[in-house]
């Protein structure tokens, strides 16, 4: 495109396109293909080239297994041919030194095994137009990114994330990027990855900002990653090395990693990949890193939720009917998944005398793996902190405010035919608004527009039929229950204990997964 943008990178110039008045540069390598020698290894630069490289059209994706037919109805995932896949993409209103504009980084979703920054949510036209530069990056996924084996270094899919930080900081100036005023911001599985990048001693000074979308930072066991490793080496019938599982073919790959996580859910648990400990990158547990430590205590943050994140996953399995049905039993399966005694789930029971059991479990679980992280964070971080919840409820029957309907209201992509299909037909353009300008103002000024998190925990809510507003501990009595002296000792004993007990409750979780096959 002779009349594109052309701009310098540290390993060559690259021509982009304008869009609507907007440059935009996709598919820029931060770091050489992760095949060959690389695999499984930590991300190197990229061989430098001469001339200019064409940069109109996204990079190759990583490998990953497609959704299930049932979340495939909901959830976009493009797939792009090619071994080059640590690319990222910019856009940008002013190509060129000396525009100084804030930065944004987002790191997608899709619990570690797929997504991409090629699916059209996250396109960053409305970013670049209110004056940020916008920058989406690709990095390795599942078993390529984030298998634990003994002859390979832990978490390649975070050092790729990593390496893309430090080409924005020694590259974006030339886009018209200010790299002393990065936010990065991520959800779901990106928003964990994020939290792992804000307490690592390598990203220090990389950003300043972080933003924490329906993902705490956190650490997975290391025995639960391997679990999945050795369930796919039984189907592939080869050692649990990474020099065994380097010589399978990259389909054959994919397809026993999605047969061997097929009953792992969020909600209810199983062998799954995740970030871990590794003595570098990660030296403990992130969350333990920034409650008890020094790490990132001075990069503010952005932290929430959506009001029924586990519908994403409950509601298209049909397993919301399934849990209804069993009942009180289903609430001993969510005693074994959080860990609780029979005090909490009677304390959720008070709370929400009118719910059905899968909505209780899924608050529940909710509320133990993510809203009370995030609370104590936010009580224990000293730079300000900034809380929200999305509570808009999708017009996808049965989905209500689920995981991931936030984006395309964040993103203000509400109108491409990808948002539609989880928030359903109508979405609400003065909703996008709102919460756009205010990713755009916490990354400009660090404020996006209501009360830092203080003692009273104000929370604001992005709802239906109303503006935002603030609420003020808006979840304070369930997620006290979650602390041994919180809560109301004498009004939870009111209550009936559930029947069933934790053995009974991991048989429950097991049985609820093998009904996911059904």
């Amino acid at each position: 495109m002779p009349d594109g943008p052309v701009v310098a990178t540290p390993y060559g110039a690259v021509r982009g396109r304008y869009e609507n008045g907007i440059a935009v540069f996709r598919g820029i390598p931060y770091a050489a293909p992760p095949f060959g020698p690389h695999r499984f290894r930590p991300p190197v630069p990229p061989e430098p080239w001469d001339g200019v490289r064409d940069a109109t059209a996204f990079g190759p994706t990583p490998p990953k297994p497609p959704y299930s037919e049932a979340f495939a109805e909901l959830l976009s995932d493009p797939v792009v041919p090619g071994d080059d896949i640590l690319n990222l993409n910019v856009w940008t209103s002013e190509p060129g030194r000396g525009a100084r504009l804030p930065v944004m980084v987002w790191i997608h979703g899709g619990a570690l095994t797929r997504g991409s920054s090629a699916v059209p949510v996250y396109d960053g036209r409305s970013f670049a137009r209110d004056g940020v530069v916008f920058v989406s990056l690709n990095y390795r996924l599942g078993v390529e990114g984030y298998g634990l084996f003994p002859d390979a270094p832990a978490n390649p899919g975070l050092r790729d994330q990593l390496a893309a930080l430090e080409w924005v900081r020694d590259a974006i100036a030339e886009f018209g990027g200010d790299p002393d005023q990065v936010t990065v911001f991520g959800e779901s599985a990106g928003a964990i990855s994020a939290g792992a990048l804000l307490a690592s001693p390598r990203a220090r000074g990389l950003f300043r900002r972080a933003a924490l979308q329906s993902g705490p930072p956190e650490a997975t066991e290391r025995d639960k990653v391997r679990r999945l490793v050795r369930r796919m080496a039984a189907r592939l019938k080869v050692p649990a090395t990474a020099e065994a599982f380097a010589a399978v073919d990259r389909a054959a790959l994919a397809e026993a990693q999605a047969e061997a996580g097929r009953l792992s859910s969020p909600v209810l648990g199983g062998p799954a990949f995740g970030i871990v400990v590794d003595g570098d990158l990660v030296p403990r547990d992130p969350m333990e890193a920034l409650l008890e430590g020094d790490a990132g205590r001075d990069v503010d943050l952005l932290l929430g939720w959506t009001s029924e994140e586990y519908r994403l996953w409950l509601a298209p399995t049909g397993l919301l009917e399934r849990i209804d049905r069993l009942g009180p039993i289903a609430l001993a399966g969510a005693m074994a998944r959080c860990r609780c005694g029979p005090e909490v789930p009677r304390g959720y029971r008070l709370a929400r005398p009118d719910v059905g059991t899968a909505d209780l479990v899924g608050q529940m679980v909710t509320d133990h793996l993510l809203r009370v992280p995030l609370h104590r964070l936010a009580d224990a971080h000293e730079a300000p902190s900034y809380v929200y919840e999305f509570a808009w409820p999708s017009n996808v029957p049965g989905l209500g405010a689920c995981h991931a309907l936030e984006l395309g209201f964040v993103f203000d992509t509400a109108d491409v035919p990808e948002s539609a299909k989880l928030a359903g037909p109508g979405a609400p353009q003065d909703l996008a608004d709102a919460m756009h300008s205010a990713w755009v103002r916490f990354a400009v000024e660090g404020d996006p527009g209501w009360p830092a998190w203080d003692d009273s925990h104000p929370v604001r809510v992005f709802g239906a039929g109303v503006p935002p507003e603030v609420v003020h501990g808006p979840r304070d009595r369930e997620l006290a229950l979650w602390d041994a002296e919180s809560g109301s000792p004498g009004a939870i004993a009111a209550l009936p204990p559930p029947p069933g007990s934790p053995a009974r409750g991991r048989a429950l979780l097991s049985a609820v997964r093998r009904g996911v096959r059904r």
